[in-house]
């Protein structure tokens, strides 16, 4: 495991207070930060998206930090935990695509931060047109949910946009996560990953921390701490290099590289199934009518027989995706007639370093961008 995981409780407590101070007093607003980590990157983004973010307050978008966009697809009537919300952003634009009978919650540690999303609650509710409020500020730390008020398996959806590398208990964080979820719910997460086990000289650096550099996680712990916990496997869905664009913190950096990337884990029953499946996307999410972009390795179309393997037809089968798909085992039927079959092997990416410089090296893979897939407020969770 990366050596983030063994700082120490009186540690722990050091860092909060550096983080708190950085993002309370030192930043104001994101061009404060001193490298471009977490600045979200130009990507296409869905047009009832791009509609959501508008009707952000100003005060409440300038105070945003992030290294992606963490809004997935199939949102109305959810409940949705929003890890180190800090000005509310994400949560705003949330709240309006799960609807009045839906609720978003965020956490965040950083007081200032809360208050600022507090102070806009009414404006927003009247923006939307709600009657009452489906948004909740929290002063807390996600690594103690359940200090916080937090129910087990309450929520269906848990989000965090760069801000779990903040942590130096990755693991209790994702365990903690896991307990709230709701069995088929997800962890839908942006965050920033090392392409190797941090040194001490960077573990230990404040600025590199607060930059949300200092705490990475090695990619491949990610993997191996997910399933510790009982979550599915990682399933990788975009991933970005990043660059440092600061001269005195690159020599400290050395031949450290990173990537932001985001990641989808579900908290599913234990299957164990070897089998494989052939699923048809019924299609008609919102935006993303015809074609679903899952993850970096799985594009469904509209009527078409994807092969799938066996975790993948559970993760479908179990979470909130299931009323749009038809799923069966290999051999049980034909496909239906005039579908497009993509039953071919392929190789599944894992690692995001490789999907960042194949994204970064060709423009022809597609829309992978922005949220990751889409936003859609069809169904119902």
């Amino acid at each position: 495991m990366g050596k983030m995981m063994m700082v120490t409780e009186p540690q722990d407590s050091e860092i909060w207070k550096d983080v708190q101070t950085y993002y309370g007093q030192v930043l104001r607003k994101a061009a404060d930060l001193q490298t471009k980590v977490c600045v979200t990157a130009a990507r296409p983004v869905p047009k009832h998206i791009q509609e959501a973010l508008r009707n952000v307050h100003e005060e409440v978008a300038l105070r945003y930090y992030g290294c992606g966009l963490v809004i997935p697809e199939i949102l109305e009537n959810c409940w949705i935990l929003d890890l180190g919300s800090g000005s509310g952003k994400d949560c705003y634009a949330l709240s309006q695509l799960v609807g009045e009978k839906g609720h978003v919650t965020g956490i965040d540690m950083t007081e200032s931060q809360v208050e600022v999303a507090r102070k806009y609650i009414d404006y927003h509710m009247e923006k939307f047109g709600f009657q009452a409020p489906n948004v909740t500020f929290i002063h807390g730390y996600i690594e103690k949910l359940g200090e916080a008020g937090i129910k087990h398996e309450s929520y269906d959806i848990v989000i965090s946009n760069c801000v779990i590398n903040l942590v130096p208990d990755k693991q209790q964080v994702l365990q903690e996560v896991y307990q709230v979820l709701k069995h088929g719910g997800e962890l839908y997460f942006s965050d920033v990953y090392a392409n190797l086990e941090l040194p001490e000289e960077i573990r230990t650096h404040k600025v590199l921390w607060a930059e949300c550099l200092g705490g990475t996680l090695y990619w491949k712990d990610l993997a191996i701490l997910a399933k510790k916990i009982g979550f599915c496997s990682p399933r990788l869905v975009t991933a970005d290099l990043i660059t440092i664009e600061n001269k005195e913190l690159e020599k400290v950096l050395g031949n450290c590289r990173f990537v932001s990337a985001t990641y989808r884990l579900f908290k599913l029953p234990k299957t164990g199934s070897a089998k494989r499946y052939q699923v048809i996307y019924n299609g008609g999410i919102t935006g993303c009518k015809k074609e679903l972009i899952f993850d970096a390795n799985f594009t469904f179309k509209e009527g078409e027989v994807v092969e799938v393997d066996g975790e993948t037809a559970a993760v479908l089968k179990n979470s909130r995706f299931a009323q749009e798909f038809l799923i069966k085992p290999v051999g049980e039927s034909s496909p239906p007639s005039g579908s497009c079959s993509a039953l071919e092997s392929k190789d599944i990416i894992t690692d995001p370093f490789k999907l960042a410089e194949e994204s970064h090296n060709s423009k022809s893979r597609g829309p992978h961008g922005g949220s990751g897939g889409c936003c859609g407020t069809k169904k119902s969770c």
